[in-house]
């Protein structure tokens, strides 16, 4: 059986959790709420690399994606960011929403999953 790994675990969720050969991030948003959701996907899109980086794999490797945009007429703001980070030739299997976030200053949030 393989081992569960939480990293940047706290009270309520972890950030990371790597089981076997896959990672899964929790949801992400900005650290820096601007509004802007270009900026706000940019600000994700690095943190991500970090936390794959962190769990030992990278963007090329990511296996899906979930996207949430508080107001879906940002779609191709977002995906401008998007298509200019997404490992060419490795793209994800995707899925993006409209749905209102927890916060109401978080215009994006984005959770993938990932192999190592």
């Amino acid at each position: 059986m393989s081992k569960i790994e939480r990293l940047r675990q706290g009270e309520r969720m972890s950030q990371i959790v790597i089981h076997g050969d896959t990672v899964y991030l929790a949801g992400q948003t900005a650290t820096d709420p601007v509004p802007s959701v270009a900026e706000q996907t940019r600000q994700i899109l690095d943190k991500i690399d970090a936390y794959l980086a962190e769990a030992g794999t990278d963007k090329s490797k990511v296996l899906s994606a979930n996207i949430w945009l508080t107001d879906v007429a940002s779609f191709e703001e977002m995906n401008a960011v998007w298509d200019a980070w997404v490992a060419k030739g490795n793209t994800p299997a995707r899925a993006t929403v409209g749905s209102p976030l927890a916060r109401p200053k978080n215009l994006v949030e984005i959770a993938v999953i990932a192999a190592r």
